[in-house]
């Protein structure tokens, strides 16, 4: 059977229920380096992309009021964790021709790259993020 080849964990997606608080914790008090802040206004919700120094990723989000996680994504918590893969296509095939259901491929709005997502048997989310293979 087929596996989808995964290279490395891209970035870990957090939700936050104070986002200052957060930002200071994560790129004051842990030292993360901010790559890019984007208000995303039609969300009411702040994204903070902070770099770990293997070139692995956190990105902070605000939303208003997120509830506490009780199994999917918008709430309060880990959002879900995101993996690399140079072949978004193949992957997507391999875990369906496991009996996996993934999510239609969507594009990131900021840079343009393609990633889908799937549960782990628990319904945790988790993420495929489509890499070239020199960025590895």
């Amino acid at each position: 059977m087929p596996t989808p080849a995964l290279r490395g964990l891209h970035h870990a997606a957090i939700i936050c229920s104070d986002y200052a608080r957060s930002k200071r914790f994560y790129a004051g008090l842990l030292g993360l380096r901010i790559v890019a802040e984007h208000h995303r206004e039609a969300r009411c919700s702040w994204k903070l992309d902070l770099a770990l120094p293997d070139g692995a990723q956190i990105e902070l989000f605000s939303f208003p009021e997120p509830p506490p996680r009780p199994s999917r994504p918008e709430a309060r918590g880990l959002r879900h964790l995101a993996f690399a893969v140079t072949d978004l296509d193949a992957s997507v095939a391999a875990l369906q021709a496991g009996g996996v259901e993934v999510e239609p491929i969507r594009v990131d709005e900021y840079t343009g790259a393609r990633f889908t997502f799937f549960a782990d048997p628990d319904g945790l989310p988790l993420e495929l993020y489509e890499v070239s293979a020199g960025s590895l």
